[in-house]
């Protein structure tokens, strides 16, 4: 398959999509038989009627679709192609396939062999993709081209307003669309029909029969040396001139190649503008009409010959080829952007949903600190109110002793007056049973205290603990969480050294306590011992108490704090018991 198939399956498609009539995708065999015929006639194969039978002799005797088709138009039809066809002959038997069905009765300001060229060029420049379409950019280039045919001048503005309406359209347009858009003289405003046939068959001379310049020019004859008139036309590989610019009757032909050059003359003989063209096989001297002529045209000649040198195609073929690839680098640029845009915003929804997790690890966490912080003010709340209770019960505990011993000093001081004999001795009493009983007070306050402290130390080792605790707890967080809270955990740290202090510091104070303590009971130990002496004086000195206390109706013992309970026998008995007592703790 030579390089142009491409385009000869755009032209059978067309042809192929016009037997659709009912638009199913298939087409029937019997068309498709007329199809191939046509197709072997005008592309000089030889036809073999049998052939599309035994390739489909497996189907059923349904339609067959363009997919099914194209295995036998390749096997049979173009890998059979040669260069000896007519293709404007082949573009011809296409077209009046397809032309009827889609232009109908449309009302065009162009002739129906103008839309056939329309037709060849939307073939040419639209893209490798079925449906068929033309893309914007092509548009424009067509229009462009167009309208420098017409000698016109390109209006940008108007363009862009056409290029709006197809943006919000579908971007693009099929062959019969791109007909009725030229057909329709919306980009030939002011030239009339012939204006716009003649740069329509100037864009189809170029775009498709690859004429790059043509025009009258002077030719000196090889045998009779005279000059004669001939319409010339350049093509990337050869020079034909003809009697006229209808391309009737062909004079002849100049081969060009990497080794042709084309270079300027001096004027001579009567003529002006001159240049030769040197090929492998002859030279031609050639006269154009000015200056500008015989300049435009070496420069075409030379521009060919290079790219034959280079082995490239025709300019425009090399154009249409390098837009292709910027549209198909764009595009991939564009579906890799799409792809990394996407890749980014699920990137971004994961790192959005981790933030989202840490937000809420980070308010959870804050919840519980600030919740822990309230229980650990409420527990301070609720020692303060306990030790304010204690205090207060201690007080009231040491006023109603205070009044107790007012009470008991009033009558102390009411029997000192009845004993004045014995004052020196009961105020030695009195102080050792003071002693002895701000000895079991101050017992009792040590005792409190040590309780107090204990309770406190196990409270502080509690506290402690918890602290230790949440510690490890939040060790154990993760470590977005560990920077969050190492703040927490220093403040910690040092509630946790002030409490360790505060611990020591109790400690120190239950040691004095009880150091206070043993002291206490060694001060009551004495006092009781003083006790015990002085109750042996009291006891020797009976008689004189019962001589100086008020006559009573019954015989009784006086104490210290008066009268007392029991009798002298019952003292007795009693004197034994702790007697005895003493002596099995010693």
């Amino acid at each position: 398959m030579s390089p142009h198939d491409g385009h000869l399956l755009k032209s059978i498609w067309h042809a192929f999509t016009a037997l659709d009539v009912d638009k199913s995708g298939k087409v029937s065999k019997s068309q498709l038989k007329v199809l191939s015929h046509n197709l072997c006639t005008v592309m000089k194969i030889p036809h073999d009627p049998v052939a599309l039978e035994e390739h489909f002799k497996d189907d059923d005797e349904g339609p067959v679709s363009n997919q099914g088709y194209m295995p036998y138009l390749n096997k049979f039809i173009l890998d059979k192609v040669q260069d000896n066809f007519d293709r404007q002959d082949f573009n011809k038997m296409c077209w009046t396939l397809c032309f009827r069905k889609n232009l109908g009765q449309s009302q065009l300001l162009i002739s129906n062999d103008d839309a056939f060229k329309i037709w060849c060029i939307f073939n040419f420049l639209s893209e490798d993709r079925y449906p068929l379409i033309i893309v914007t950019e092509e548009i424009e280039y067509f229009l462009r081209k167009l309208t420098e045919a017409m000698g016109g001048s390109w209006v940008e503005e108007r363009f862009e307003d056409y290029k709006l309406h197809l943006d919000s359209k579908q971007q693009c347009l099929n062959a019969w669309e791109l007909i009725s858009v030229v057909g329709a003289g919306h980009f030939s405003k002011g030239m009339d029909r012939q204006t716009l046939s003649m740069g329509i068959n100037d864009v189809y001379q170029e775009l498709i029969l690859d004429v790059l310049k043509q025009g009258y020019m002077m030719k000196k004859g090889h045998k009779r040396k005279n000059w004669t008139e001939r319409w010339f036309t350049l093509k990337p590989s050869s020079i034909s001139y003809y009697v006229g610019e209808d391309l009737a009757e062909q004079k002849g032909i100049i081969i060009l190649d990497g080794n042709c050059t084309v270079e300027p003359l001096p004027d001579k003989e009567g003529k002006k503008c001159l240049f030769l063209i040197r090929s492998s096989l002859k030279s031609f001297e050639i006269s154009a009409s000015d200056k500008k002529k015989k300049q435009e045209w070496i420069q075409a000649i030379q521009i060919c010959v290079s790219l034959l040198r280079q082995g490239r195609p025709a300019p425009h073929r090399e154009a249409r080829q390098k837009r292709r690839e910027l549209r198909l680098r764009q595009q991939a640029e564009q579906e890799e952007l799409e792809l990394r845009m996407r890749e980014l915003q699920t990137a971004n929804e994961a790192k959005q949903l981790e933030l989202e997790k840490m937000r809420k690890a980070l308010e959870e966490s804050a919840a519980n600190a600030a919740e822990e912080e309230k229980k650990r003010l409420q527990t301070q709340t609720e020692l303060q109110d306990r030790y304010k209770m204690d205090l207060e019960r201690e007080k009231l505990v040491r006023q109603q002793m205070e009044e107790q011993m007012a009470q008991k000093s009033t009558e102390l001081e009411q029997y000192l007056q009845r004993v004045r004999e014995l004052e020196d001795m009961y105020r030695q009493l009195e102080d050792a049973l003071e002693d002895e009983r701000r000895a079991r007070q101050d017992e009792e306050t040590v005792r409190k205290l040590q309780a107090r402290l204990l309770e406190e130390e196990a409270m502080k080792r509690a506290e402690l603990e918890q602290i230790h605790l949440r510690q490890q707890r939040a060790i154990s967080e993760t470590e977005a969480e560990k920077q969050e809270l190492e703040r927490e955990r220093l403040a910690k740290e040092s509630a946790l050294q002030a409490a360790m202090k505060q611990l020591e510091h109790l400690e120190q104070e239950r040691q004095g306590a009880l150091e206070q303590y043993q002291t206490v009971m060694k001060k009551l130990e004495d006092a009781a011992n003083n006790t015990k002496s002085w109750k042996h004086k009291v006891a020797e000195h009976e008689g004189l108490l019962r001589l100086i206390q008020p006559g009573s109706k019954g015989q009784k013992l006086i104490t210290n704090w008066g009268p007392a309970a029991f009798s002298e026998a019952e003292l007795s008995l009693r004197e034994k018991k702790w007697q005895e007592m003493k002596n099995q703790a010693e």
